[in-house]
């Protein structure tokens, strides 16, 4: 599957304020893929859900905390967003952004069979963040996110989306570009690469 880039999608342009990303099966690897090896300096949060059981805690924060330079946390409610930090949902908790951009959880029912959601997250902070919000959407078995990324470009934010040929599990990929067509179709390591350009500090 060929990208399809959007020609007004600048990925240093001020205006972009936060990245959300969503990733089922196959995510923690994806994860580690695009999000090891960004700089201390990096310089906007990074919003992420990932499907995991429910029925025990979810080690993804020390993980990613142990393999990454930026501060990692998991998600609090009432947490004030901060640049340059990643935010992972906890298990069992939709994860959702304020207006004030300050985050919030709660215990409502499953959406798409997932809590969290990645529809909740990216739909929130589509609202929060508007045209400042980059949504990447991974591997995954299911159609979670598919909704969210269309909020995202309802929005006016720009969408990212793993390259189905080479995901661990297409279904989400594939769910969310029949959907609505994304702004770019990459790789992990171009997904990466991407990043590292969102995340400059801005002149």
């Amino acid at each position: 599957m060929t990208p399809h880039p959007s020609p007004s999608f600048d990925p240093e342009s001020p205006a972009i304020r936060a990245v959300a990303i969503g990733a089922s099966a196959g995510g923690v690897d994806a994860l580690m893929k695009v999000l090891v090896g960004l700089p201390a300096s990096f310089s906007l949060p990074i919003l992420v859900v990932l499907h995991l059981p429910e029925d025990r805690p979810s080690r993804l924060p020390e993980i990613l905390a142990y393999r990454l330079e930026i501060p990692v946390h998991e998600a609090m409610d009432k947490q004030p967003i901060e640049p340059g930090a990643v935010y992972v949902a906890p298990t069992g908790y939709h994860l959702s952004v304020e207006g004030d951009l300050t985050l919030s959880l709660s215990g409502e029912e499953p959406v798409n069979y997932s809590r969290p959601s990645i529809d909740v997250l990216m739909s929130s902070a589509a609202d929060a963040y508007g045209l400042g919000l980059v949504g990447i959407l991974l591997t995954g078995a299911n159609h979670d996110g598919a909704q969210g990324m269309a909020h995202i470009k309802a929005r006016g934010g720009w969408t990212v989306v793993q390259n189905p040929d080479q995901a661990q599990s297409d279904t989400m990929p594939l769910a969310a570009i029949r959907k609505q067509a994304p702004d770019l179709i990459l790789s992990l390591s171009d997904i990466h690469a991407l990043l590292l350009k969102l995340g400059r500090e801005k002149s």
